[in-house]
């Protein structure tokens, strides 16, 4: 079970929207430059977001998106879920017919509770993190520093 770039995008996005929503709505491309992700690809994403009243658009010169609800009420699970991203660990799907041929067809695997345990702790986990709570990480994160570059001169004997 991995988290795709999909998932992951999506988190990020409503970060940096959530870290700037206070200065108007937030443009996809001004996302797009910060965070390196496709212009195009993050369409798809706030259309997902939006049909899940996630986030708003705002039409119109210095339209953009904002927040549809406060921070500390989106959690990760929300954003994940509503672009389509799934929270699975079971090799079924959660269908419970982890076989799908042999003698045990259509039949739960050994390990089907395991993963299906894994689900509900993850779910429960991405629950309970706001976006709220990653903002003010990002807050609490020192400035990047860029690196230095030592110079050193050569010394020649004259």
């Amino acid at each position: 079970m991995r988290l795709t770039t999909k998932g992951r995008f999506a988190v990020t996005a409503m970060i940096d929207l959530a870290q700037r929503q206070h200065q108007g709505p937030v443009t996809l491309a001004g996302i797009s430059q910060r965070q390196e992700i496709s212009l195009s690809y993050l369409e798809q994403l706030f259309g997902k977001l939006r049909r899940h009243e996630i986030v708003e658009s705002v039409r119109g010169p210095g339209g953009g998106y904002n927040l549809a609800r406060r921070p500390e009420d989106i959690t990760v699970a929300d954003i994940i879920i509503a672009v389509d991203e799934p929270i699975d660990a079971t090799q079924c799907g959660g269908k419970q017919n982890c076989h799908a041929d042999g003698e045990a067809k259509g039949t739960r695997c050994m390990t089907h509770d395991l993963w299906a345990t894994l689900n509900a702790k993850m779910v429960d986990y991405l629950d309970s993190v706001s976006l709220k709570d990653l903002v003010e990480q990002q807050k609490e994160k020192p400035a990047e520093t860029k690196p230095v570059v030592v110079v050193q001169r050569s010394h020649q004997a004259a």
